[in-house]
């Protein structure tokens, strides 16, 4: 079969073969060129302290001095180490508390707040604003009210109201559940501010739709807010849970830990154990096991995302 040639008229439409255009090689070293200071900045923060940090686990080093190669001595300490079973297990516990506490609060709190058409913004700056303090102000200021001779329990207790009237973070029952508290005080508005904003992006039709279906305010929280606002309620819920394993400056400020390891986390357990007993070896080891637990929750999420999950 002859080949066709297209018409003049077809022809003149059709662009002219341009050559090809080769960057100068200087332009590919230009954009590297960039990216090296930054890179190298990683590297030095992160990267290598992180590979450092998992070398001194396998040595018995003080801190100064010699480093001696001890293998898996320090991790075999791990398993034999009730303290820091005590502080895994308040890592779980701190963490079941602020999948629960906080985001509720900020769920229910910003669903509320969508409502509100004139002065919004105020109350999101009002909510948000325990968060952008400093925690060292934050822990000073519910030390104060917690404070078991001049806080608001002994003062309402010289009126015959006592069940404020306790010891919060002197107590073993109740350290690790005060401490949480005051930060949940700070934290869940954050949330709120997030989920309002996520919540402000859904269709408003979905409601209007929902309403004429006769759903209630709750049905249209529960089928159309969640589902919509699904990807960032995850996503908050993942940072979450790799900031519960990762807690420390609230605890280490109020109890440090104590008393009697009660509110002991993971990340006090390390401090104590790198600069107060020198033994930087074992904390290492710990560093390690809170690597594993953000690690975890990572790869947990992205074998969601590879199964097809909407997060």
């Amino acid at each position: 079969m002859a080949r066709l040639s297209p018409t003049p008229e077809v022809a003149s439409l059709v662009p002219p073969d341009r050559p090809i255009e080769r960057k100068p090689w200087w332009d590919g070293a230009l954009r590297w060129g960039f990216l090296v200071p930054v890179l190298l900045l990683n590297f030095i923060v992160v990267v290598g302290p992180s590979i450092a940090g998992l070398a001194v686990a396998f040595t018995d080093w003080s801190g100064i001095g010699e480093m001696n190669f001890v293998g898996l001595a320090n991790f075999e300490r791990l398993l034999q180490d009730q303290v820091f079973f005590k502080a895994l297990r308040n890592n779980v516990v701190w963490t079941v508390i602020f999948l629960v506490a906080p985001v509720t609060l900020g769920l229910l709190g910003a669903y509320m707040l969508s409502g509100i058409k004139r002065g919004q913004m105020i109350l999101r700056v009002i909510y948000f604003i325990p968060y952008v303090m400093a925690s060292v102000v934050n822990t000073q200021l519910w030390r104060f009210i917690m404070n078991p001779r001049t806080g608001v329990g002994a003062w309402l207790a010289q009126y015959g109201i006592t069940f404020l009237d306790h010891p919060w973070l002197g107590s073993r029952d109740t350290a690790l559940y005060a401490v949480a508290f005051m930060d949940n005080w700070h934290f869940w508005g954050f949330l709120l501010v997030i989920y309002l904003a996520a919540m402000s992006a859904v269709d408003v039709e979905l409601y209007e739709v929902a309403r004429l279906d006769g759903a209630s305010r709750f049905q249209q929280f529960r089928f159309v807010t969640l589902p919509s606002i699904r990807p960032t309620l995850v996503f908050t819920l993942l940072m979450i849970i790799i900031w519960s394993g990762l807690v420390f400056e609230y605890i280490y400020i109020t109890t440090g830990g104590g008393p009697a390891n009660a509110s002991e986390v993971l990340g006090t357990h390390l401090y104590t154990s790198a600069f107060s007993r020198y033994d930087a070896g074992y904390a290492a080891s710990i560093g390690v096991v809170m690597t594993l637990w953000v690690a975890t929750a990572v790869s947990g999420f992205v074998f969601l995302r590879r199964r097809g999950w909407d997060i």
